[in-house]
């Protein structure tokens, strides 16, 4: 056994005792906003909350823009995101000119796909959402990255996202598990949408998740995949197609890139990972390790292949990577319901109709 995963295994019980720790205070604070002693903030719009219970990988990215690409010709939508290790603080809506430094990765990635959304990030959402709708009062909805948590702020509908390999029911509170409040808390979501589900999953299979989710009555259960789009180049956007020949160097700051990964595997026999921390900015040193990499390969069919996610960072080295003449692939992904896909859409498309005509009545 590696040792260092000896030594995780034998420490892990020790921190049982810190994740109930961590637990009761978290179970606290949600009791205090249910009886009404820490106020949550509603809003005379439709807010859509994405979020999930546990640290992240679930893919709530590729779900936000499911919503943006259901919406946008409809509506004028916004996101609201916390903007995770940004360089810049407060509210601060995506313009011209704007990276991923300054208003994070994910965010970055809606802005560069979406441009005709507002795209905007701020740690507090109770104040940020009455500022941004004073910077774009047009906005027609708001669509919340991984706001969960944020109680302050009371969205119209809740969507809870859990991964199809570690879902909630089989998780813990953190620092035993990787959950950031009770599996209990499931009860304040709208829809439960289980991602990354592989393509086969049958009926029963499905059947006997929900059993275990245990949703309540009102709860909506949805079932979603991941499917990977056409790569294209990194600097000119055009289309790619590797053939089985190619040799790929994959450079991922993301948090689970196992099924991105697999799928290049499944495509070409030689890849070779190169692992980053989620949301990671990448250095000196990394690009030096990045290029050696791909020089250590003395053959002439080989590209970087990296992620929407990690292409938004890259980008701000844009003119140092043009320079090495090397060719990069960017890999973009999308969700996919398995089924009851229209079902979805009508129940999003139903709450911002009805929120707007109560709004238009009170």
């Amino acid at each position: 056994m590696n040792p260092l995963l000896f030594l995780v295994n034998l420490l892990k019980p020790l921190l049982y005792p810190l994740s109930f720790l961590y637990g009761g205070i978290v179970w606290l604070r949600n009791k205090l906003y249910d009886a009404g002693v820490l106020s949550s903030v509603s809003f005379s719009i439709p807010v859509i909350c994405v979020g999930n219970l546990s640290t992240g990988g679930t893919g709530k990215t590729p779900h936000i823009e499911y919503l943006i690409r259901l919406l946008q010709y409809q509506y004028k939508v916004a996101t609201m995101s916390r903007g995770y290790k940004r360089r810049t603080r407060g509210f601060y809506l995506a313009g011209p000119g704007t990276d991923a430094g300054q208003i994070g990765d994910e965010p970055m990635q809606f802005f560069s796909k979406f441009p005709e959304i507002a795209v905007s990030v701020c740690e507090d959402r109770m104040t940020g959402i009455p500022y941004l709708l004073r910077k774009v009062p047009e906005i027609d909805v708001v669509l919340l990255d991984d706001a969960f948590q944020h109680r302050s702020v009371k969205p119209g509908l809740n969507i809870l996202i859990t991964d199809y390999s570690k879902p909630f029911y089989k998780d813990y509170v953190l620092p035993f598990g990787s959950l950031r409040e009770s599996r209990k808390a499931y009860h304040r979501a709208d829809i439960i949408i289980v991602s990354k589900c592989p393509p086969g999953l049958g009926a029963d299979a499905r059947k006997d998740m929900i059993g275990k989710i245990r949703p309540r009555k009102e709860q909506q259960v949805f079932f979603s995949g991941i499917g990977y789009h056409q790569m294209t180049d990194f600097f000119s956007g055009e289309a790619y197609t590797p053939s089985v020949d190619t040799h790929i160097v994959l450079v991922s700051g993301i948090a689970k890139p196992g099924p991105l990964l697999a799928h290049l595997r499944a495509l070409v026999p030689a890849v070779h990972l190169l692992r980053y921390p989620d949301h990671h900015y990448f250095t000196e040193s990394n690009f030096d390790e990045i290029r050696q990499t791909y020089n250590n390969w003395d053959v002439s069919d080989k590209i970087i292949v990296t992620t929407e996610k990690d292409a938004v960072r890259l980008a701000i080295h844009r003119e140092k990577l043009a320079a090495w003449q090397i060719r990069i692939v960017v890999a973009p992904i999308a969700i996919d319901f398995l089924d009851n896909g229209a079902l979805f859409d009508q129940h999003i498309l139903q709450y911002i109709e009805s929120e707007r005509a109560e709004n238009a009545i009170n």
